[in-house]
């Protein structure tokens, strides 16, 4: 149910920048923030993201405050 968003929105991404944005995702499942919303975040804070990057975008994000402040703003979120 969630994959066509997912799909949809990192179309242009190859199946790691999937991967990545759906864990993120499944991370934030428990916010209170619409999917369309959460996949726009993650999809943000995964392109601001270097692609050697190991870390999840769950771990990436709380050392890159400017980043995600960033992101929040450009999904509508927080």
């Amino acid at each position: 149910m969630c994959a066509a968003p997912i799909a949809s929105t990192i179309a242009w991404g190859d199946a790691d920048d999937a991967k990545w944005v759906a864990q993120c995702v499944q991370d934030n499942k428990d916010e209170k923030a619409a999917i369309e919303v959460v996949t726009k975040y993650c999809t943000c804070m995964n392109n601001k993201m270097g692609n050697n990057e190991t870390r999840s975008i769950t771990q990436w994000e709380k050392t890159h405050a400017t980043e995600r402040q960033a992101c929040d703003k450009e999904a509508g979120w927080r």
